[in-house]
C-alpha cells in the first residue's frame, strides 16, 4: 500500500516532566512528541531527556503494559523495536500499526518520585474506493436510488455524487464504527431511455489522501421497451429479383429473439430467416404481402411492417408504350371536334347572309313598279323619279 508508509509528524512539545533531585540540585526532564501515521504504517515514538543520570528509563502502551525497561524488551511484539537508547534520546518504532494501537504511550523517568510524559500516537485510516448499491431496477419513466458508500475510514470521508462536471446533491449518513467511520450518501434521480449508459461518479476525499481522491465510476443501466424498424430495399423489386430485409431492434436489455412473418399467410417456403435478416430469392408476384417483424423483452414488445409489391417487367413496358398513344388520340378528338364546330358555325353564317339578300331584293321590285304606274298616269315623272330613284 503506497499510502502505508511512515508519516509522521510532531506537534508542540507537550509539557516537560522536571524530576528535580533536591540533593544534587540537578533536574531532569523528559519530552514525548505525539506521532500521527496512517494504518499499515510505521510510526515512530521519541522520548527525549534532560541532564539524563542513569537513571531507570521505562516505555509503556496505552493499556500500561510495559514496552521496553532501560532499553530492554519487555512485551512479547516483535513489531516494536528499540531504535536508540542514549542519554538524550530514547526511540522506538511500531511497524504495521493499526488503530487498536492508537492512544498514549509513556515515557516515564524513575528518580526519588515518577514522573512521565505521553506521546499520543493516532492512527489515520483512508478510505478505499468507494462502491456504489442500486435499490431497485432503473426503468424508463421512473426513478433510480444509488448509494455511494465508504464502510471504513478515519476521520469520516466525505462523499459526494458527480455527473456531467456538476455535484448531484446528496443525503448523507455517517456510523461510528469504534474506532473508524462507515460514510453513505444516497441520491434519487428521474430516468429516460436517453439516460441508458449515462456517466455517474461517486467521490472520496480524506485527508490522508494528500489532496487525491477515490473515484468509483458508475454507468446507468435504464430498461425500456424495445423499439422496431425494418430497413426496406432501395429500388423496384422485379420477379426474379431477391428481397433482403434487415430488422433493426433496440431495447433494454436487448430482445434475444426476432419473430417474421407474413399477415394473414404463412411464409414462403423460399423464405431464409437469419435472425434480424429476412431473405426471399426469385421473387414472383406470389410473394406479394406485407410482413411483420416483431420483438419483446420484459418490458413491452414493439412492431413493424413492409409491404412487398413485385413488378412484372412486360407489364411496365406496355404500359409506359401505351401513354403516348392515349395522348395522340385525345389530340386528334379535339382537333377533329374544333374542325366540325368551325363547320357548323360557317355554314350557320353562311345561310343566313343569303337570306337577308333575297328579302331587300324582293322589296326593290315592289317600289320599281309603282316608279312605272305613275309614270303612265302622268304625274310628275321627274317628281317621282326623284321621289322613287333607286
Amino acid at each position: 500500500m503506497a499510502l502505508a508508509t511512515v508519516w509522521n509528524y510532531c506537534v508542540p512539545l507537550a509539557i516537560i516532566t522536571v524530576a528535580c533531585l533536591v540533593r544534587t540540585a540537578r533536574c531532569q526532564a523528559v519530552q514525548a512528541e505525539n506521532v500521527t501515521v496512517l494504518e499499515g504504517g510505521t510510526a515512530q515514538i521519541s522520548c527525549r531527556l534532560q541532564n539524563y543520570d542513569g537513571s531507570i528509563v521505562v516505555i509503556q502502551n496505552p493499556r500500561r503494559q510495559t514496552l521496553f525497561f532501560n532499553g530492554t524488551r519487555a512485551l512479547k511484539d516483535d513489531r516494536f523495536q528499540m531504535l536508540l537508547f542514549t542519554p538524550r534520546l530514547v526511540r522506538i518504532e511500531l511497524t504495521n500499526v493499526s488503530v487498536s494501537d492508537e492512544g498514549g504511550y509513556f515515557c516515564q523517568l524513575y528518580t526519588d518520585s515518577t514522573h512521565h510524559q505521553v506521546a499520543t500516537l493516532s492512527v489515520s485510516v483512508p478510505p478505499e474506493t468507494p462502491t456504489v448499491e442500486v435499490k431497485q431496477e432503473a426503468v424508463e419513466g421512473g426513478e433510480v436510488e444509488l448509494t455511494c458508500m465508504s464502510p471504513r475510514s478515519k476521520p469520516a470521508a466525505t462523499l459526494r455524487w458527480i455527473r456531467n462536471g456538476r455535484e448531484l446533491p446528496g443525503v448523507v449518513s455517517q456510523q461510528d464504527n469504534a474506532k473508524t467511520f462507515s460514510v453513505s450518501s444516497t441520491i434519487r434521480i428521474s430516468v429516460e431511455r436517453k439516460d441508458n449508459g449515462a456517466a455517474l461518479s461517486c467521490e472520496a476525499f480524506h485527508p490522508a489522501l494528500g489532496g487525491q481522491k477515490r473515484i468509483r465510476h458508475y454507468r446507468l443501466d435504464v430498461n425500456f421497451a424495445p423499439t422496431v424498424r425494418i430497413v426496406p430495399p432501395s429500388g423496384i423489386l422485379r420477379e426474379g429479383d431477391s428481397l433482403s430485409l434487415t430488422c433493426s431492434v433496440s431495447g433494454n436489455p436487448l430482445p434475444r429473439n426476432i419473430q417474421w412473418s407474413k399477415i394473414n399467410e404463412s411464409l414462403p417456403e423460399r423464405a431464409e430467416i437469419s435472425g434480424p435478416t429476412f431473405q426471399i430469392s426469385r421473387l414472383s408476384q406470389s410473394h406479394n404481402g406485407t410482413y411483420l417483424c416483431q420483438a419483446q423483452n420484459n418490458y413491452g414488445r414493439a412492431a413493424d411492417h413492409y409491404t412487398l409489391l413485385v413488378y412484372d417487367p412486360g407489364a411496365v413496358v406496355e404500359t409506359h408504350s401505351a401513354v403516348p398513344y392515349a395522348v395522340i388520340g385525345g389530340v386528334l378528338a379535339l382537333l377533329v371536334f374544333t374542325v366540325i364546330c368551325v363547320l357548323i358555325v360557317t355554314i350557320w353564317c353562311s345561310v343566313r347572309q343569303k337570306g337577308s339578300y333575297l328579302t331587300h331584293e324582293a322589296s326593290g321590285l315592289d317600289e320599281h313598279g309603282e316608279v312605272q304606274e305613275a309614270f303612265l298616269n302622268g304625274n310628275d315623272a321627274s317628281q317621282g323619279k326623284k321621289e322613287y330613284l333607286l
